[in-house]
């Protein structure tokens, strides 16, 4: 078996592994070309600030839609043109987004894109510089956030450390686990792991699952490199 990282003189071969299955309340992008065109430009450290946004909004886009199809939907009639009756769904109301500053507001305009008037709250988490502890540093969100269900934004999971410090705001703020879905581009199976080991109610939406995260994405996506 080839293992997931081989070293050869000066150069690291990434080798994609699609064979992890986390339960029902992980899902993940269906891997089409068109997905690993754009996983790959993320991932290529020659690609440009300009073509890396980009490519980085077209994913986004991928796993919002998705991560659209979680939430509730109810039945509805509506008149066409026509007058002909057209049977249809409408969202459910009380839906909300949550980013994870800074690199998940690199997922905000994807979101505010499909649901223009979504309200969007954002948490800060950052690392103790002795401790290397995940600590909150920041969090505002809706007053009625415990009755809405909550799209999480955080593009790269490399630890899982601070989604799970993330869902522990969101549940102190009475939100229910179960209303609680993770949007993420890329992610490692300790973190995916750690997030269900925590909060197994927590629904995980990623595009990828690899040993490797590329750590770099927010640097890149906000030119802070």
């Amino acid at each position: 078996m080839e293992p997931d990282l081989l070293q050869n003189s000066h150069v690291h071969y990434l080798n994609i592994n699609e064979d992890f299955d986390f339960g029902p309340k992980f899902k993940k992008l269906r891997i089409t070309d068109n997905v690993r065109e754009l996983q790959t430009v993320i991932r290529d450290k020659s690609t440009s600030r300009g073509d890396f946004i980009f490519f980085a909004d077209r994913l986004i886009r991928l796993v919002v839609e998705e991560g659209l199809n979680q939430l509730p939907y109810k039945s509805t009639q509506v008149t066409t043109p026509t007058e002909q009756v057209y049977n249809g769904l409408r969202y459910e109301k009380g839906n909300c987004g949550v980013s994870i500053m800074r690199s998940g507001e690199a997922m905000e305009q994807g979101l505010r894109d499909c649901c223009r008037s979504i309200r969007i709250g954002k948490i800060l988490i950052q690392s103790d510089e002795d401790t290397h502890e995940a600590k909150i540093v920041y969090a505002k969100l809706p007053p009625d956030i415990a009755d809405r269900k909550v799209l999480l934004m955080y593009p790269i999971m490399s630890t899982g450390n601070t989604v799970v410090k993330a869902c522990n705001i969101l549940t102190d703020h009475k939100v229910r686990e179960e209303n609680i879905i993770l949007l993420n581009l890329f992610t490692t199976p300790q973190a995916v792991q750690l997030v269900q080991h925590k909060f197994p109610e927590v629904t995980i939406l990623t595009s990828e699952v690899h040993p490797v995260a590329p750590n770099h994405f927010g640097q890149k996506y906000f030119g802070t490199e």
